[in-house]
């Protein structure tokens, strides 16, 4: 199912103004009461809920070509300094995917990616060409970007420009610092943050294990946000085991959905009733 990043925002609007409150005026606090009692899951679906989204597309056309015949609302997050980057976004958009930007940034190179030490009219620029890249991107995510996230002015600024052009915002979470889901929640931008890698280690057995942590996290928590690469390993579990997810009771959703359903709330390990660290 294709969803407007416009229509999450004007869902989640009602409820983020009064999570956004000020403790004090001209604060930028966030109380994390009115983000805990402002977020309510979906009453449509009591089961746990799964959001899948793979990274590093638009190099490899078959294995791209996998990633998008998979059967439900997988999510699609395409380097804009590939080979076929503005092709696969097409074909995602056609077959109904979310597609993504996955936007380099420190210590990822290439003429996109967000660096520390540029302007922001540099960062700007970068993020302007790189869309350009990948049309029909309805939200962002970083690759890599362990030495930039970090950095909350940057951060920040992105947030507001991707508010302004109604995207939403993943944090991939590649540094424990990362400032950037605090940065999204703050100005109030539609966001979530990445619960688990599939495959930092790719072999098969340490996929399997990752997707059955990510299946008790779901249960446990109420929905899980998955990250996964198109390794020759990572494709072949999810063809097997995607299928059977409703067997198991766990509801795989649209990205867009899961925001609506986390209502930008932080997840526990991410931060303290509701609001990111």
């Amino acid at each position: 199912m294709r969803w407007s990043a416009l229509w999450l925002l004007a869902a989640l609007l009602p409820q983020l103004c009064v999570a956004s409150q000020p403790d004090t005026p001209g604060s930028d606090a966030i109380h994390p009461t009115a983000i805990v009692q402002s977020a309510k899951p979906d009453a449509a679906s009591a089961m746990p809920r799964l959001a899948l989204v793979i990274d590093d597309l638009g190099e490899n056309p078959d294995r791209d070509s996998r990633v998008l015949a998979l059967p439900g609302p997988v999510a699609l997050a395409i380097l804009p300094d590939t080979r076929h980057a503005t092709a696969l976004a097409e074909r995602a958009f056609d077959a109904g995917k979310t597609v993504m930007l996955h936007l380099p940034m420190a210590p990822a190179t290439g003429p996109y990616a967000w660096h520390p030490g540029l302007s922001q009219e540099q960062l700007e620029q970068r993020l302007i060409q790189a869309l350009a890249k990948v049309p029909h991107a309805e939200g962002v995510n970083n690759h890599m970007g362990s030495q930039m996230t970090e950095h909350r002015q940057p951060m920040l600024a992105l947030m507001t420009e991707l508010q302004a052009r109604h995207l939403f915002f993943l944090d991939s979470r590649t540094s424990a610092r990362t400032a950037a889901a605090a940065a999204a929640q703050q100005v109030q931008l539609a966001s979530l943050s990445r619960d688990i890698f599939l495959d930092d280690d790719p072999s098969p057995a340490a996929v399997a294990a990752q997707f059955r942590a990510a299946i008790e996290l779901a249960r446990k928590q109420g929905s899980v946000v998955i990250i996964g690469h198109p390794h020759t390993s990572t494709l072949a579990l999810l063809e097997r085991e995607l299928p059977r997810l409703r067997a198991q009771g766990i509801d795989w959703i649209d990205i867009g959905q899961m925001i609506a359903t986390r209502g930008n709330r932080a997840m526990a390990a991410h931060g303290p009733l509701g609001v990111y660290r």
